[in-house]
């Protein structure tokens, strides 16, 4: 299996989106698989290069990347040195990378007899789920998408009443990482830039107007996403396949940094199910 790491495609918003891909190299053209990570996370987050590996292993073209304002850089793409950029992260950026990925891929000499650029699914886990759902349902060039522990909605998670109105006159508000112990700061361009864009950022209005295969996988101990979420997705568009995974957290019970040489038995059934949907 081949695995090229930090590869950099420059995107719309003069920030490096940092990209690895990984595949067998047979010269024979392969699905291509995109995936986008969620919120505070990271391409090499927990398991994902393990992920990574599996996919490629069951005859994939498999990509990953950083969405170019997730906090990471080219130099450190794990965790959130530039915390600059992630306060200046959006949802239109982030639909944006994710097409400049496509563009990229769809365009690339490098790995012209490796893929086939007509057969493009993505995979989004979490926020990123939202983002594969927009996506798909605005670039033909998607053929299948699959929303992992994924969002049905944008415009409940921002701070309510008293908090917003202190985010609104303050210009920031700021989160803390439970991991990294960093205070994250949200400027509040986020809210302006998903009011100027909310009808794009329909959830449910794209989900509704899917018209390719998708697949809803979500874990029954999910406290970050609500199921209910999963089951809104699901009732939205009564075409989709939804998978439960019994006792998986939000995570698919990984945790970063993932030391372990294999998936978890959780995750390991999400790839085996994501592989079965995509073949």
């Amino acid at each position: 299996m081949k695995k090229i790491q930090q590869i950099i495609i420059e995107g719309k918003h003069l920030k490096p989106i940092v990209t690895d891909v990984f595949y067998k190299e047979t010269k024979t053209p392969k699905k291509i698989i995109i995936f986008c990570h969620g919120y505070k996370g990271f391409k090499d987050w927990g398991a994902w290069n393990l992920m990574a590996a599996a996919f490629a292993n069951a005859g994939f073209f498999f990509i990953k990347f950083n969405f170019s304002h997730n906090g990471g850089t080219v130099a450190q793409p794990i965790d959130f040195p530039d915390l600059e950029a992630f306060g200046n992260n959006n949802y239109t950026k982030e639909l944006d990378d994710l097409e400049s990925v496509i563009d990229w891929i769809s365009a690339n000499t490098a790995f012209k007899n490796e893929v086939d650029i007509n057969d493009i699914s993505i995979i989004g886990h979490s926020r990123g789920g939202g983002i594969v759902l927009l996506k798909a349902n605005e670039d033909a060039r998607v053929q299948k998408v699959i929303s992992l522990a994924g969002v049905s909605d944008y415009k409940s998670r921002f701070p309510k009443k008293e908090k917003f109105q202190e985010w609104a006159e303050k210009g920031v508000y700021f989160v803390k990482n439970g991991r990294t112990h960093q205070e994250m700061p949200h400027f509040y361009q986020f809210y302006e830039d998903f009011k100027k864009n909310e009808q794009r950022l329909n959830i449910q209005k794209a989900t509704i107007n899917l018209k390719i295969p998708f697949l809803i996988i979500h874990g029954n101990k999910d406290t970050s996403v609500s199921i209910k979420e999963a089951e809104n997705l699901h009732k939205w568009n009564l075409k989709s396949s939804f998978k439960i995974i019994e006792s998986a957290d939000h995570v698919f019970n990984v945790s970063h940094p993932w030391e372990n040489q294999k998936m978890s038995k959780a995750l390991e059934e999400v790839t085996k199910r994501c592989v079965a949907f995509l073949k």
